[in-house]
């Protein structure tokens, strides 16, 4: 029936039931596990599971390094629960919140047998919910019954698996005029992902000539710089830059792109800036929360310029990454526009870390 759910929308289902501390099911042929976020996970669930047999925590290389765990499984690491073991001792070990405190976390055993793609597809599904990449897992020996006996929404991982790699096509919705303070000949318009995911904004200043390449930039949104003029970070004066910028040359296109905190999220950004008070710079703090340095899906923008029907850009930006994944995207960088405003006494460290780690061009 076309009334039923697709996989997509299986997909958006699984990352609200995650988000709400639901378990999901996940299947190949072969296997099944239970999977649920460590973030929302309370006494309750975790003793439904206790019942249902064993349980690993499975959390990211970048997390098990940080804990001394072996990694067996490529960029996973699964690590045995004790059955001594209560909610707090699962989420300290998730959490790096008070690894300084309390560092001594094990001795932890990680199991290195089986196959692991269902406990990758875990992981995946609870960054793309945006919350703590670590996910508690249990075998299923009869995964329809009891999806469908507990009203749990089930993922094959042959059919799920290629729309996690994939970016969620994007759909204009809507656009109009917008004065703004860099341009009274602003236009924004907005596109909405099939996922379900955060709406992406285009800000398009005066009536660029689609035939010839267009002054743009590629801007994550940043909640504390953009709206709080936060001074840990120059992405608030980067965005209002780039856009006095565009108002003086009369055109240009801005691609807000809701990615927070390099992808990771607000909840999570602030985790990492948590861990930047306690001494570890911003490379650092994303890993040990498990996290990649940046974890942002720069396609976005480039799916973007397409639909508004540009094919060539000059790009405003301090990121390779960004100018590299215009090429391999299908649209031409035919000049890189550095952009290099904001430093502050707060930033400069953070500024020297993305030069240093990242590669920017500062």
């Amino acid at each position: 029936m076309s009334l039923m759910p697709t996989m997509i929308d299986l997909l958006a289902r699984a990352r609200v039931d995650l988000r709400m501390g639901l378990p999901v099911v996940l299947t190949t042929p072969d296997q099944a596990i239970l999977a649920l976020a460590v973030e929302p996970l309370d006494t309750k669930r975790l003793a439904s599971l206790w019942a249902l047999g064993p349980i690993a925590l499975t959390v990211t290389a970048r997390r098990a390094e940080t804990l001394k765990a072996r990694v067996y499984d490529g960029d996973i690491a699964r690590i045995a629960v004790p059955s001594s073991a209560d909610l707090t001792w699962i989420q300290a070990v998730a959490d790096p919140a008070d690894d300084l405190r309390t560092p001594m976390k094990g001795p932890l055993r990680s199991d290195r047998d089986g196959d692991v793609e269902l406990h990758r597809l875990a992981i995946a599904l609870t960054k793309s919910a945006r919350l703590l990449p670590a996910a508690v897992i249990c075998p299923l020996q009869h995964p329809a019954q009891f999806a469908q006996s507990h009203g749990l929404t089930t993922l094959p991982l042959a059919a799920v698996a290629p729309l996690m790699v994939e970016s969620s096509p994007l759909h204009p919705v809507a656009a109009a005029r917008l004065p703004i303070a860099a341009a009274e000949a602003g236009r924004l318009h907005i596109f909405r992902p099939e996922d379900g995911a955060e709406e992406h904004y285009a800000i398009e200043i005066g009536k660029p000539d689609r035939s010839q390449p267009v002054l743009a930039r590629l801007h994550s949104a940043c909640f504390t710089g953009d709206v709080l003029g936060s001074l840990k970070c120059d992405c608030g004066p980067q965005l209002h830059g780039a856009l006095t910028q565009m108002g003086a040359e009369g055109q240009g296109v801005l691609l807000y792109l809701n990615q927070e905190g390099r992808g990771i999220g607000l909840a999570n950004k602030m985790r990492a800036y948590s861990l930047q008070d306690q001494g570890f710079d911003t490379v650092e703090a994303n890993h040990r929360l498990g996290f990649e340095d940046d974890e942002r899906d720069f396609r976005l923008g480039s799916a973007i310029l397409k639909e508004l029907g540009f094919s060539s850009v000059r790009l405003l930006t301090n990121n390779p990454n960004k100018i590299s994944m215009m090429e391999k995207t299908g649209i031409a960088v035919t000049e890189r526009v550095p952009l290099k405003v904001g430093e502050t006494v707060f930033n400069r460290e953070y500024l020297a870390t993305k030069a240093a780690k990242s590669g920017h061009m500062l």
